[in-house]
């Protein structure tokens, strides 16, 4: 488990250094694919990451000079602003996640549907655990 956490967190730098973003950031633009045509707010991005509203706007800053994102007015209540991932953004980052997709797939051949269950029930509840992990350590700084 801490082999696949340790290839994961550098394998994130590495993609995010070929894009010519911070680790930051490339989160911050998987949230925004993520969430497809509903697209997320300042507030969404920040609770996602764990940073307050004026960190994720430092991010998206950097991410809609990179090209990757634009703002749009909320057309339900104009005073808000939803970030949208742009088209050439989302191609390039496909491009380049996207031979490790297919392996996965592929992997994923190999197991049954009831196997498949547990995994995404495994992978669903360690979510979750690291989450309130995560939130159980803000709120009690000292080791």
């Amino acid at each position: 488990m801490d082999g696949l956490i340790a290839m994961s967190m550098v394998a994130q730098q590495e993609m995010a250094q070929r894009l010519d973003l911070n680790v930051s950031d490339l989160t911050c633009f998987g949230y925004v694919i993520g969430a497809g045509e509903e697209l997320l707010t300042a507030g969404d991005l920040a609770s996602r990451l764990h940073v307050t509203t004026g960190a994720v706007t430092g991010i998206v800053n950097r991410l809609e000079r990179a090209g990757y994102v634009t703002r749009r007015r909320d057309p339900a209540d104009r005073r808000r602003v939803r970030i949208a991932a742009l088209p050439a953004a989302i191609a390039r980052v496909t491009a380049l996640y996207g031979p490790y997709y297919a392996r996965l797939t592929e992997q994923f051949d190999d197991y049954s549907p009831s196997e498949i269950a547990v995994l995404n029930d495994w992978f669903t509840r360690t979510a979750d655990l690291m989450t309130d992990h995560l939130n159980e350590t803000r709120r009690n700084p000292t080791p």
